[in-house]
């Protein structure tokens, strides 16, 4: 018997990591309803599916709803994860594009593809498959959430939702929007529970597929519990991407850029820039330039309109990152500048800014989950190649330079999923969003997401029986 099966009723906790107060408490689901749910989800698909017309007209109501109450959303993320409430608040707005933009495309991302084939006509369609389990992060707990739902609603698919214990209310609030903008009851639902209730998400009779986005050792066991059962799945986990800094870089662009890129959501991001590596004939230059950036912003209250930094998650997320630090100044890096908790209330840590940061190192070789930037200056631009694919991980990358000719031939040669060149990593519902290696697998966003949970069939209409087929 599972926890979350037993008789005893278990609870968790969400507590604000500015001020270390408990929010909320909540009773965690049982196995029984968490298998209604998702039997819940399995009769809704049924209708949901019928109707492109009717996803359309929900999905747009669903995004303007989002757009009425984003000050509200804003400040439940702020006070469950401590985003800062600017960053906040643009997270919700980018939310309802997302939904905007597959209620948009949806029907032409799906319409069937004639093929030319020996068949008197052929096609290729695309059905939904059912109901897609999604376990998602505390991290952007909206948009992890929506980015995945928007393009797999509308193909038709209904979704069961655990997300991060951290950030419980704010999965309960995107099912309670959905609720307002009147979508039919069991087409989206969160379940309420920590993470022993994954294993009965993924197991149940009715879950069709699975998503997730997380770390790489939880990625690993989602992946084999879902396909051991036979069951589709895709997964977005950690990333350690690599900020290249050419010799003909714009430093002052790149040393803006790079403060956006590492200290965005107190550097916990997935695509978040987490190795600096800079060539050697411009890195006096950057570095200067890029310690000035990162000690101008502002740590503190993050529902302060004119903060930047907000605290980390979580006290266990705060010794993660003061360890990698410490650890790698005692392996011979110098500390440019913070390297150390401030000293008040909450999970706050000041950025900090590393150099002489070797590739052995934790910082280098781990995901920094946090307002840390290691720099590792290369000699000639093929070793800065070199040290940025000399990683477990593949998510994103960004290139710094004025020669575009360089930039693509560069952009070709890194191992990752995403390239932006002059300009920092971002999700785009335009362009497909994944990685490579132990970034994990599987594509969400644009078509190549949408396509991610379908039954890509093919039919084809003969007159008569072909008989000179020898092969199966």
């Amino acid at each position: 018997m599972t926890a979350a099966s037993s008789t005893k009723a278990r609870e968790l906790k969400t507590i604000n990591p500015a001020t270390e107060e408990v929010i909320n408490t909540y009773e965690i689901m049982t196995k029984e309803q968490i298998n209604e749910k998702v039997k819940k989800a399995q009769n809704a698909f049924s209708d949901w599916k019928k109707d492109i017309q009717k996803r359309v007209d929900h999905i747009h109501d669903f995004a303007l709803e989002l757009r009425k109450n984003k000050e509200g959303l804003a400040r439940t993320v702020t006070n469950e994860m401590g985003k800062v409430i600017k960053e906040a608040r643009s997270e919700v707005e980018k939310c309802a594009w997302v939904m905007d933009y597959f209620a948009d495309n949806g029907k032409v991302f799906t319409t069937d593809e004639v093929v030319n084939t020996d068949a008197r006509r052929s096609f290729v369609t695309f059905e939904p498959l059912g109901v897609i389990g999604s376990i998602m992060p505390w991290n952007f707990p909206y948009w992890q959430a929506l980015r995945f739902a928007a393009p797999s609603l509308m193909a038709g698919n209904t979704i069961v939702l655990k997300p991060a214990s951290a950030t419980m209310q704010c999965g309960i609030e995107i099912e309670k929007t959905f609720e307002k903008s009147g979508l039919a009851d069991g087409v989206f639902q969160t379940l309420v529970g920590d993470s022993s209730i994954a294993d009965i998400l993924i197991d149940s009779e009715d879950v069709n597929a699975i998503t997730f986005t997380g770390s790489v050792p939880v990625g690993g066991k989602v992946a084999q519990r879902a396909t051991s059962q036979i069951k589709k799945c895709v997964l977005e986990l950690g990333g350690s991407d690599p900020f290249i800094v050419c010799e003909d870089a714009n430093v002052e662009k790149a040393s803006n850029g790079a403060v956006k890129g590492r200290f965005i959501n107190c550097g916990q991001s997935c695509i978040a820039s987490k190795r600096f590596i800079v060539v050697k004939k411009i890195a006096n230059e950057f570095i200067e330039k890029f310690v000035q950036g990162a000690e101008k912003l502002k740590v503190g209250d993050p529902l302060s309109d004119d903060t930047d930094l907000g605290p980390l998650v979580n006290a266990s997320g705060l010794k993660t990152i003061d360890s990698q630090v410490k650890d790698s100044v005692k392996e011979g890096a110098e500390l440019l500048t913070g390297g150390e908790q401030i000293k008040s209330k909450g999970y706050s840590y000041k950025p900090t800014i590393l150099k002489n940061v070797s590739p052995n190192m934790r910082v280098a070789q781990e995901e920094v989950f946090g307002p840390v930037a290691p720099i590792i200056v290369a000699e000639s631009e093929i070793e800065a190649l070199r040290l940025a694919n000399d990683s477990q991980y593949g998510l994103g990358a960004s290139i710094w330079t004025e020669d575009l000719d360089k930039a693509e031939k560069l952009s070709r040669m890194v191992r990752s999923g995403i390239v932006t060149v002059n300009n920092v990593v971002i999700s785009d519902p335009r362009v497909p969003f994944g990685g490579v290696k132990k970034s994990g697998f599987g594509r969400e966003l644009s078509r190549y997401g949408m396509l991610e949970f379908v039954n890509i069939k093919s039919v084809r209409f003969y007159d008569q029986l072909v008989h000179q087929h020898h092969v199966e």
